[in-house]
């Protein structure tokens, strides 16, 4: 790329901080023609392009395309019958919905409605020298330019699980899938190239392939949206909403993005109950401990997970063996654990130790990603800096090769004895470790070219693994994750240090993932890095998570309530008892999530698209359509939170609900005891609860296998 500036090094940094844009020719058309019914060709300096409209917007493709596009796509758009007009200045093509016109000299678009509605336009952003300040269109040698206006107080989100503002406006963003080592950079395990303006209109980059996205930077035009795709082939969507087609248009850009990628599939009923967890418990006897204990204290919980180094030789993993030296007998302390009511969740990733028999087998077979230099398996030597104490490090290994399907298979039925001992769900760890073009796949690819979509072939491997073989439905818990992941049920948010802004990050994350497609996460209460036995953040970090999809209690260290102080204990047990009060609740909105693509967890701009002034208040949130959520972020109990219009009452089972009302429309500020919680509902709303249980399997079924509801509140 260093057509664009020659300070860029690596694809691991955005540092695109200046493109020289004046030594990049913007695309030009030298001819428009109907080549069917439904498609126009234009030919351009660039090669042949060809456009399509349906009614989700514009479709426009290169005329090569990719050899390999790994089915991200799920559906393609119906095409419509199309109508042109040319001139040879311009062209207008259109359908019974939607009317673009297209400049020649240079490339320029501009979408309308048939009744003249402006849904989208090329770049505005004149140039004292130039027509424009950056080319509505350009192709590099190995890249595709594509650029759109944006008007001066347009918000933008989505682009996959982001730290910062969930408002895009202003900032330059990779979307390349990293070990992000926490949540304070730019870098992030689930990217996506999808954007979405709650003015109706959003792009999506079908591609495997690295994008960068200048939304509104400055130091490109901060007047418009531009985005990089580096690729040869292009394949971008210009989504819209034309007028009156939404209420929330947020919404149905996103229906119409997962309409093409697909929905996340229902988890099963046991996945919203409590996931305890800890980098890691050293033996099994230490693992039992903690479940006795945890069921003799009465804490609610669904889920054991037994993590990397807990059941994995370090030196020789991963190898779908447990280590011997510490795990004998490893179905005998599963049958204990779901004697004690838990399901059972195991750790993998997709490497093979250089110092496992299993490395051999993989090597034999031409089942690694290989050296291109040497055609020999590529070993990839861990950064051995991202290690703490209390995490060994790693042994070289090879990476497993998920474009050949004889790998592909291989590693999908290796979970068969897994499953058939007793794991009920996987953990699905790294996946990122793509990092050099000299990497070589057996499709051909190199490892940039495969970089982001690897981990979607990876977790629909592990997916179709639980599919085909465990017995409670399958369910995958996930970190890296790609368009079209959302498929493959929920995500948790990485390894966030344990501070309050490794809070506010992880819990933005997941919210920004959400407006991206992916409607199901999970952030590491009490946070991953380091064990700073905080008593305040671990509560709120706990009370907040009660409002997620899925509930993990996970770090370097004890996540017990009890290891903590007894206020913190007692604080945090009753949040977990409310988690499952609202588990028939929870199970509503991950219904609702996988019929609609509407997230579990709701930002303001999604959950109140006409209430403009609620969507600068992005660490508050809804979950589900009734209770509005006030994360705690500061140790002595303050909080500022706005409430959209209407009336409102604390949602507080113990309490008169008249006693805690609100006018809304306007801002609040609170201090809370660290036993007390702020969630909102409006007046008139009423919020389904089950009965109080220690384990989902208490829960009764309806005929519908619905949780049971065994009141309201308020009381109808």
């Amino acid at each position: 790329m260093s057509q664009l500036a020659n300070d860029f090094q690596s694809p691991l940094i955005p540092n695109w901080t200046s493109p020289d844009w004046n030594n990049i020719d913007a695309l030009e058309i030298t001819d428009a023609r109907l080549a069917s019914s439904t498609e126009l060709l234009l030919d351009t300096t660039a090669g042949g392009l060809r456009l399509e409209l349906s009614e989700i917007g514009v479709r426009i493709r290169s005329q090569s395309e990719r050899d390999f596009d790994y089915d991200i796509l799920c559906n393609h758009p119906r095409a419509n019958s199309l109508q042109l007009e040319s001139n040879g200045n311009q062209c207008v093509v259109s359908d019974q919905v939607l009317r673009l016109t297209i400049g020649f000299k240079p490339f320029t678009y501009e979408l309308r409605s048939v009744d003249g509605e402006l849904l989208s336009q090329s770049p505005t952003d004149g140039h004292f020298v130039r027509r424009h300040r950056v080319p509505p269109m350009a192709k590099l040698d190995d890249a595709w330019v594509f650029s759109t206006d944006l008007k001066s107080s347009e918000a933008i989100y989505g682009l996959g699980e982001k730290w910062g503002g969930l408002n895009k406006r202003g900032q330059l963003i990779r979307s390349y899938n990293s070990d992000a080592l926490g949540v304070n950079a730019e870098i992030s395990y689930k990217n996506t190239p999808f954007i979405w303006s709650p003015e109706g209109w959003g792009i999506f980059n079908h591609t495997p392939s690295i994008v960068t996205h200048s939304v509104g930077h400055p130091s490109w035009s901060q007047r418009s949206y531009v985005t990089v795709v580096e690729d040869q082939h292009l394949d971008l969507f210009i989504l819209v909403c034309p007028e009156g087609d939404s209420d929330n248009k947020g919404l149905s850009l996103i229906q119409s993005y997962t309409s093409l990628t697909g929905s996340a599939p229902m988890p099963p009923n046991w996945s919203g109950g409590v996931i305890l967890s800890k980098a890691y418990y050293q033996d099994p006897a230490e693992l039992l401990s903690v479940a006795h204990e945890v069921r003799e204290r009465n804490m609610p919980c669904d889920i054991i997970t037994i993590d990397g180094r807990a059941w994995q030789d370090t030196d020789t993993r991963f190898a779908f063996e447990w280590d011997k030296s510490r795990w004998p007998d490893p179905k005998a302390v599963l049958d204990e654990l779901h004697e004690l009511n838990f399901r059972v969740c195991v750790w993998e990733y997709p490497l093979v130790s250089v110092n496992h028999e299993l490395y051999t087998l993989f090597d034999d077979n031409g089942w690694f990603l290989k050296d291109k230099r040497t055609g020999k398996t590529y070993q990839y030597d861990w950064d051995q800096q991202a290690f703490d104490k209390v995490l060994s490090p790693l042994p070289k290994s090879g990476i497993v090769d998920f474009t050949h399907p004889d790998a592909y298979e291989y590693w999908k039925d290796a979970h068969k004895d897994l499953f058939e001992i007793g794991v009920d769900m996987i953990k699905s760890d790294f996946g990122e470790q793509l990092e050099d073009n000299n990497m070589l796949a057996h499709n051909g690819e190199t490892g940039d070219q495969l970089h982001n979509v690897y981990g979607f072939l990876y977790n629909r491997c592990v997916y179709e693994a639980a599919e085909k073989y465990s017995k409670n439905g399958p369910f995958l818990f996930s970190r890296v994750a790609w368009t079209g992941c959302q498929r493959y049920n929920s995500q948790w948010g990485g390894d966030p240090q344990a501070d309050w802004e490794g809070m506010i990050g992880n819990i933005r994350g997941g919210l920004s993932w959400g407006l991206s497609g992916g409607p199901f996460y999970a952030t590491d209460v009490g946070g991953f890095y380091k064990d700073t036995r905080d008593d305040a953040l671990y509560v709120r970090w706990a009370q907040a998570a009660v409002f997620s999809a899925h509930y993990r209690l996970h770090g370097i260290g004890p996540r017990e309530p009890w290891s903590y102080s007894d206020e913190a204990n007692q604080a945090v047990m009753s949040a977990l008892d409310l988690r499952y009060r609202l588990q028939a609740y929870l199970q509503n909105a991950m219904r609702q999530a996988v019929e609609t693509s509407v997230p579990v967890q709701r930002s303001m701009v999604l959950a109140f698209p006409n209430e403009k002034q609620s969507w600068s208040f992005e660490n508050q949130f809804m979950f589900g359509d009734d209770l509005l959520v006030v994360p705690c972020f500061d140790p002595t109990g303050d909080i500022e939170f706005y409430l959209p219009y209407g009336e409102w009452q604390r949602f507080d089972l113990g309490a008169n609900p008249e006693s805690n009302a609100l006018v809304g429309g306007h801002v609040y500020q609170q201090n809370l005891r660290l036993d007390e919680i702020a969630v909102f509902v409006r007046k008139g709303g009423s919020v389904p609860l089950n009965q109080a249980v220690l384990n989902t399997i208490e829960i009764p079924l309806d005929e519908k296998g619905m949780f049971e509801i065994s009141e309201y509140w308020p009381s109808k």
